[in-house]
C-alpha cells in the first residue's frame, strides 16, 4: 500500500481488478462523480457506517423482547 498526503489529508492506495474499475468507470459516467475513487470512496464510507450501526444497535427488537418476557414468565422467573 502506498500513502500519499493530499491536501484533504492522507490516502493509501487500493487495488481493485481492472475490470471491476472498468465497470465503475462505466457506473459514474454522467454523474456528480469525478472519478472511481471518489465513487469507490463513497460506497466504502457507506457500507463501513452501515456496518457500524449495525454493531452498536440492539440485536433485538421489540417484539423479540417482549417474547423473551413472555418466555421467563411462563418459566416463573418474572411475575
Amino acid at each position: 500500500m502506498n500513502e500519499e498526503s493530499g491536501s484533504k489529508g492522507k490516502y493509501t492506495t487500493v487495488s481493485i481488478p481492472t475490470t471491476l474499475y472498468n465497470r465503475i468507470k462505466q457506473l459514474i459516467q454522467d454523474t456528480g462523480f469525478t472519478s472511481v475513487s471518489s465513487y469507490v470512496t463513497y460506497v466504502l464510507r457507506e457500507i463501513v457506517a452501515a456496518h457500524e450501526e449495525a454493531k452498536y444497535s440492539e440485536p433485538y427488537t421489540e417484539e423479540d423482547k417482549k417474547r423473551i418476557i413472555e418466555k421467563l414468565r411462563k418459566l416463573g422467573y418474572l411475575e
